[in-house]
């Protein structure tokens, strides 16, 4: 039988000596091994576990239940976002009341990157927007996620070295195996028409799509924000505020920038 992972997560009750020992020889009087492991939060400690059977997590589960040194938090198939939080040593952080949205500070980047490279990684279609502030790092982090999912990216509209819109592709960019890239204030203050059909096409194209500033690409086409699948927020700080304000003149200004149709 082919053995299976398994995300464990306890929160330390009695913190003593030898406690991570006892918990680590009941895993291998149970024959699980122990794949990784770290500390994911303030006083909690997380495991990626590999098991034959699921017998064996049943027989895990109710000893871990009689320690009082311990709380069992999650025992459970590990998911993403788990994953993360021990390679990381940290979880992401998600809004209470918006399950599908995800914040992360710039001294997050190297879990950003990691979180949005595991998502280009899946098939099929995908709309992620990405909020924040001009210069946080949303461009950069975007790219460096897709060079570690292996994924060519192309801009359809983007202010990364100049303003870019792009009214048409070539017939081998059509691939859904590519990572389409929109700036959302691009693509609805200097596009035209033919730019929205190209949108539309990629729209139905099978692959992942990434559209930075969603509120204004949602505010200005017939898209909403329940068409995307994961809005990602990056801030320099905790406490910022993100904002379109200033925006327009940082980012628009006709001496600043050119602009590159085709």
């Amino acid at each position: 039988m082919e053995k299976k992972e398994w995300y464990f997560e306890y929160e330390i009750q009695i913190n003593r000596p030898g406690l991570l020992g006892d918990i680590s020889s009941l895993l291998g009087m149970l024959s699980i091994n122990i794949v990784t492991i770290n500390g994911v939060d303030e006083g909690r400690r997380g495991m990626l576990l590999l098991a034959k059977d699921h017998r064996q997590i049943e027989r895990l589960e109710s000893i871990l239940y009689t320690m009082d040194t311990i709380k069992v938090t999650k025992l459970r198939e590990p998911k993403l976002r788990d994953r993360l939080a021990v390679r990381h040593g940290r979880y992401i952080q998600r809004d209470a009341d918006d399950r599908k949205t995800f914040r992360f500070e710039r001294e997050d980047l190297g879990l950003l990157v990691d979180f949005m490279a595991e998502l280009f990684k899946q098939e099929g279609h995908k709309l992620i927007g990405i909020r924040g502030m001009p210069r946080v790092g949303k461009t950069e982090s975007i790219v460096a996620a897709s060079v570690c999912a292996n994924k060519r990216w192309l801009f359809v509209s983007s202010t990364l070295l100049k303003q870019t819109v792009r009214n048409q592709l070539i017939e081998d960019e059509y691939n859904e195996n590519n990572l389409f890239i929109l700036d959302g204030i691009v693509s609805t203050r200097r596009a035209n028409e033919k730019h929205w059909q190209l949108v539309r096409e990629l729209m139905r194209l099978d692959a992942i799509k990434v559209i930075e500033h969603p509120d204004i690409f949602v505010q200005n086409s017939e898209y909403t924000m329940n068409d995307f699948d994961y809005i990602i927020e990056l801030r320099n700080e905790p406490n910022e505020v993100i904002t379109y304000e200033t925006v327009d003149n940082q980012f628009f200004g006709e001496s600043e920038f050119g602009s590159f149709e085709f």
